[in-house]
């Protein structure tokens, strides 16, 4: 029989595992500063678009799934960053990493968006920029340097995205 104390440390270990696990789920990287890889992803429109293109800009990548509820509620927000901040050098590039496109092409008549949506089939990209959670953000600065990754999404985590758009746009 194992005594009652053994019992609360063995949960008290994989508390604390689960919690770190959980966070470096959810948590955003650190200042990364390294050369986003380049990709070519077929857009909505069926045009190639390719990420060195972007150059420039200020790119947010999300990886997004249909299947996903946090995804459906974070493109709203993306699209109205897009509005508010196109002007000024910055898009959001939406990765869909739904086996089939009209997948999401059925989501995009409910919540629809003026930025580019591409579609990651055979999930190359997403293995590229260690997609680990749905969703799964990454912040490119103008000089096409990954600056930033955030696994998952809840409510506020925007005004975590604005703060860093803000701040790569007077760079």
């Amino acid at each position: 029989m194992i005594s009652k104390t053994f019992s609360n440390f063995i949960f008290l270990i994989a508390a604390v595992i689960g919690l770190a696990f959980f966070t470096a789920l959810t948590a955003s990287a650190a200042d990364i500063r390294a050369p986003a890889p380049d990709f070519t992803l077929k857009s909505k429109s069926g045009e190639n678009m390719r990420l060195e293109e972007q150059q420039g800009n200020v790119v947010i990548i999300n990886f997004w799934a249909s299947w996903c509820a946090p995804c459906r509620e974070e493109l709203p927000h993306f699209e109205a960053m897009q509005q508010e901040y196109e002007d000024l050098g910055f898009t959001v590039l939406a990765v869909n990493v739904d086996e089939y496109p009209e997948k999401a092409n059925t989501l995009l008549n409910d919540i629809p968006v003026s930025f580019p949506v591409l579609f990651d089939e055979d999930d190359k990209v997403s293995k590229l920029y260690d997609v680990r959670a749905m969703p799964t953000t990454v912040i490119v600065d103008r000089d096409g340097n990954h600056r930033l990754t955030h696994y998952g999404y809840k409510t506020g985590d925007e005004a975590k995205y604005r703060k860093a758009i803000k701040t790569l746009l007077r760079e």
